[in-house]
């Protein structure tokens, strides 16, 4: 057997808030920024996770990353990745962290990012892709790595298992047209707030240019200047191309409507985060009210529970899971599978820094083993950042295109780390 010997961290920034790549309406200058970790076994392989943040407040996330990762020094590896499920829950179950949540916040995603790291570690001793080796276990198996707990009012084991059953026969077909064909893709590239008019025509005839059927931009800053800007899109893109809108939480629950009524007429594809994440029943009243524009979210949602009561409520007909946000690979199976029951598509969040490496792992295995479908689903891309990644993101044609290498997609260049961490970076 193996064990874990090292624990290394780091504070990796940098400092997108120079050219304003990255802001919104609520984040107008943010830098985007990875608590970082990286597991090192006597074996001498490794695994890698992080989580992301926009600057300030990255010091704190590490300190998280590290309190929990530092149980699993001396600890034998074989048993830590032969059930995952076990391991989720010894992190989240623990009286003593769970304390500082429960499942929400710093520790939550701290222990997101050692199960990452965990499942990083286990796909490459596999030699397969994460989302070819989640795509390849049984029902069985994908269900043991989901916690039901507080889950089962609105999906059972048993529904989850009936769920991955009917998607079982058509993995192969599913996984090879995949791999021909790739996965549907959007930009928000062309959408930061702070971008001027000239540089978001350039960057929309760009998306256009570069196969992107659908691009969004931020909103809720200043309305005129928000009605100005889809204005602009719209003459840009045509047409054909689908344009949705951010507003980052900015808004109160009556204010998401009547300023969303004013921007109907652009043909909005849907409206990102109108209000808080917490507040599932504004967002049910802001989906009822500007039906039939959708209402998309979740790459805020605490955890699992607020993912569930969305849903219960058709508070949102998108959602958007978020690769760190919540406790790391396991609770994502958790998200996709409600967004499954309730015949809700996933639209992954993504941007910052690796969030589109990572997240791209669980769409590929939604498409293959759960939802078994495209249909209304694409992933987020921001073309940022992605050069600091051992195994970047492939995205051409408006489409992601799976990775083969061996891993999760969580692994930075060594010398990216060390140029970037503070103090010392830029």
């Amino acid at each position: 057997m193996s064990s874990i010997i090292t624990v290394e961290t780091a504070d990796v920034r940098f400092p997108t808030s120079v050219n304003l790549d990255g802001s919104d309406a609520m984040n107008p200058d943010p830098d985007y920024s990875a608590a970082y970790l990286r597991l090192v076994t006597d074996a001498g392989d490794e695994g890698h996770g992080f989580v992301f943040t926009i600057g300030r407040g990255n010091d704190v996330q590490l300190a998280g990353v590290r309190a929990v990762a530092q149980l699993l020094v001396g600890e034998s590896v074989e048993p830590l990745l032969a059930d995952l499920g076990a391991t989720w829950r010894r992190f989240v179950y623990d009286s003593q962290l769970r304390w500082l949540g429960p499942e929400k916040g710093v520790i939550h995603m701290a222990i997101g990012a050692v199960i990452t790291a965990l499942w990083d570690l286990r796909a490459k001793r596999e030699g397969k892709p994460l989302w070819d080796l989640l795509a390849g276990l049984s029902p069985e198996e994908l269900v043991s790595l989901v916690d039901f707990r507080y889950l089962s009012d609105a999906l059972t084991e048993t529904e989850a298992l009936d769920i991955l059953r009917r998607a079982e026969p058509g993995r192969q077909e599913r996984r090879q047209w995949l791999l021909e064909h790739g996965y549907p893709a959007y930009t928000t590239t062309p959408g930061w707030l702070g971008y001027d008019d000239a540089k978001l025509l350039r960057l929309c005839h760009e998306a256009v240019a570069e196969g992107f059927a659908h691009i969004k931009l931020k909103v809720g800053g200043n309305r005129a200047d928000d009605i100005r800007r889809l204005r602009l899109a719209r003459e840009a893109v045509g047409p054909d191309v689908t344009i949705a809108v951010d507003a980052n939480q900015r808004w109160d629950v009556a204010e998401a409507i009547d300023w969303m009524s004013e921007l109907a007429p652009f043909d909005i594809a849907w409206i990102e985060e109108p209000t808080s994440p917490d507040d599932v029943l504004g967002h049910a009243t802001i989906a009822r009210a500007l039906h039939p524009m959708p209402v998309a979210t979740g790459e805020h949602l605490a955890n699992r529970v607020l993912t569930k009561q969305l849903l219960q409520a058709r508070g949102a007909s998108v959602l958007q899971i978020d690769a760190t946000r919540v406790a790391g690979v396991n609770e994502n199976i958790a998200n996709l599978l409600l967004a499954a029951k309730f015949g809700t598509p996933v639209c992954p969040h993504a941007g910052g820094v690796g969030l589109c490496e990572a997240v791209q792992h669980l769409a590929f295995f939604d498409l293959i083993a759960v939802s078994g479908s495209v249909e209304g689903r694409r992933i987020e891309f921001v073309d940022h950042l992605h050069e600091h990644f051992v195994t970047p993101v492939e995205v051409h044609s408006g489409r992601y295109w799976a990775p083969l290498a061996p891993g999760a997609g969580t692994e930075m260049h060594p010398d990216s780390i060390r140029r970037h961490t503070v103090p010392g970076a830029p």
